[in-house]
């Protein structure tokens, strides 16, 4: 927009410096008398009257590409020096990446960041009327480290501390999105929860339960549950892609891959994020287990780290890499416009 400022800047000096200059010849032959200095008189008042128009116009270019130059020297670029989770806000306006600095919000092609301190948040998950998370208080806070589990109805703004307030961060933490049953694995033993492993609340922590864990032997890198059956449990791992349906009391191995992402939709449908040669999504039934592939942009050494479906659009699709790049589709994987380069919104 600045090459547009200047090139309009140019055009009126050039045709604000015409127009006087012709329309100063057309007056000092005012009186002439010969017919041919009449004749000058009255291509030159031609000529100043065409640039009058013309400096006008330039003059409206230099205002209006001027305002948009302003605004986008004034714009804030957003930066995320790490992804920690992602999700949209309930009515699918917003997407929500929280980052070590705080919660940055894309909406309508445009980065911003939230309101409320900018907490490191981790383990942070969307439901129907908010969102949970865990991870650490900002520089400067007056909160306890670790956050323990808090929930934020307010996209930030304000945050109620559940439990374990000042004892543990939870990078394992996901919730039902319509029952708002939480999980989380436990790294290790503390005041309310004994041992470590995977353990489940209906009652936002008011009383915690723990799952056996029956058939899960590898170490989960990803959670996921269901949004309405909140008994449905998904767990990724470097190894495979386990589920239970018995609220993780007993997991069942579903495919051999190297899982990086997991998410359910809305529908019960199952992203998973995952990583051969290069990176992979897909899509899984949970009920017939049938995995098809969704097309993504070609991730060479990098895979989806966090994947999310537009509850209220189930045609808007984003994931975001572990090298920082995040990508949006509105077709459902058909085309991907790539939203954020390594960590910078675009």
């Amino acid at each position: 927009m600045s090459f547009l400022f200047i090139g309009s800047s140019v055009l009126f000096v050039l045709f604000l410096y015409f127009f006087f200059s012709f329309h100063t010849k057309a007056k000092q032959l005012s009186n002439a008398k010969k017919q041919e200095d009449r004749e000058k008189r009255l291509q030159f008042a031609k000529k100043a009257n065409s640039l009058k128009w013309a400096w006008i116009v330039a003059l409206i270019g230099v205002l209006i590409s001027g305002v948009f130059t302003l605004q986008s020297k004034g714009a804030k670029t957003i930066t995320m020096p790490h992804l920690h989770g992602l999700g949209y806000s309930a009515d699918g306006q917003r997407i929500m990446i929280p980052s070590h600095d705080g919660l940055k919000v894309y909406s309508q092609g445009t980065w911003s960041e939230a309101s409320g301190e900018k907490h490191d948040y981790m383990g942070f998950t969307t439901v129907s009327n908010g969102f949970y998370s865990s991870g650490h208080p900002a520089p400067g806070s007056n909160m306890k480290n670790p956050l323990g589990i808090v929930k934020s109805s307010d996209e930030g703004k304000s945050l109620e501390h559940l439990d374990l307030y000042g004892e543990v961060d939870f990078h394992l933490l996901n919730a039902a999105y319509n029952t708002h049953t939480l999980y989380v694995f436990n790294p290790e033993p503390n005041t309310r929860l004994k041992t470590a492993g995977l353990y489940y609340t209906k009652d936002e922590t008011k009383t915690w339960t723990k799952s056996e864990m029956n058939g899960l032997t590898d170490e989960p890198v990803a959670l996921a549950v269901h949004p309405t059956n909140d008994a449905i449990v998904a767990v990724g791992t470097k190894k495979a892609l386990y589920l239970s349906k018995d609220s993780g009391n007993l997991f069942k191995k579903v495919a051999d891959l190297q899982v990086t992402a997991l998410s359910f939709n809305q529908q019960g449908a199952l992203f998973i994020g995952a990583y051969k040669q290069n990176g992979e999504l897909y899509e899984m039934d949970p009920a017939t287990k049938q995995m098809k592939e969704i097309t993504i942009p070609v991730l060479v050494e990098d895979a989806a780290a966090y994947v999310a479906q537009n509850p209220v659009n189930d045609k808007e699709l984003v994931f975001a890499t572990y090298k920082k790049d995040v990508y949006l589709s509105k077709d459902k994987g058909i085309n991907w416009t790539k939203i954020a380069d390594q960590g910078k919104g675009m």
